[in-house]
């Protein structure tokens, strides 16, 4: 009997060191978030998950830039960003404010978890067809930047978390909610990075890297918390009338169903009628 069953492609099987190794580091960050979180060491718990969200961004502009993406590399992300954004924000801000709530608080931390979970696996099942420009939902590395952030926060004032559960409770609920919901993101992906810009678009970028640097533990805070809030601004501006498949649900004809949108499927099925 052949044995070409073995060895049908000719194609050695492998993994693409680079992407997974940013990967990896962002995983890495998520883990001792945790750890660090356990140990009440929740400035060093926040800022790990923020230096995981850089390593997320660079894992796959470097699989893109090398030509090394993969399926692998796809499902080793998910995978990570579940740790790093999904368990690691949840784990550290029911460590810091939440425990004391009872259920109330480790309810709140599962409702982020869950939330998470659901965007990444509606992201990856949607990834051909979505608008690149927009996200569906916010993106989990920002619902964690919001979580991590507002424990950075806490943690730099001096601000006790038991003495902010409440709040704490709602941020967290809120964002893990905000990750499943259809309100549209600007995705930043239609930015061309490789094109030429002014010289004050150079200071603007310098302004901004030293405002940050003052205090980045609030300025992030605020920056990912007013970009939350993008999400239904921009919803309720671009619709004629508000309705419940604009903010939850999966109805194909209404579902997060914008004027730029509505005119796209229609050309499609039109041309499909077409042919």
């Amino acid at each position: 009997m052949s044995n070409d069953s073995s060895n049908t492609s000719g194609k050695s099987r492998g993994i693409y060191l680079l992407p997974n190794l940013f990967t990896t580091a962002g995983l890495f960050s998520g883990f001792y978030a945790i750890v660090a979180s356990m140990n009440d060491r929740f400035i060093e718990a926040a800022v790990a998950i923020f230096i995981a969200m850089v390593f997320d961004g660079l894992d796959g502009r470097v699989a893109r830039m090398t030509n090394t993406e993969s399926d692998f590399g796809a499902e080793f992300d998910s995978m990570a960003d579940i740790v790093s954004f999904g368990m690691a924000p949840a784990l550290v801000m029911y460590n810091y404010a939440l425990a004391d709530l009872g259920k109330i608080g480790w309810l709140a931390a599962f409702i982020f978890v869950a939330g998470g979970a659901l965007r990444l696996a509606r992201f990856n099942t949607n990834l051909g067809s979505s608008d690149k420009k927009f996200f569906q939902g916010l993106a989990i590395p920002s619902a964690a930047a919001i979580v991590a952030g507002l424990v950075w926060v806490g943690s730099e004032y001096g601000v006790d978390g038991s003495d902010m559960g409440g709040f704490a409770a709602v941020v967290t609920i809120c964002a893990g909610l905000l990750m499943v919901t259809n309100f549209r993101y600007h995705s930043f992906k239609d930015v061309d990075w490789k094109g030429k810009v002014s010289f004050l678009v150079i200071l603007v970028i310098v302004l901004a890297f030293v405002i940050v640097a003052t205090q980045p533990s609030l300025v992030l805070f605020s920056i990912f918390f007013l970009y939350a809030l993008s999400g239904p601004v921009l919803t309720i501006k671009n619709v004629k009338k508000l309705k419940l498949g604009h903010v939850v649900g999966d109805d194909d004809e209404d579902d997060a169903d914008f004027n730029d949108n509505k005119e796209t499927k229609k050309e499609a099925e039109k041309a499909e009628k077409e042919d």
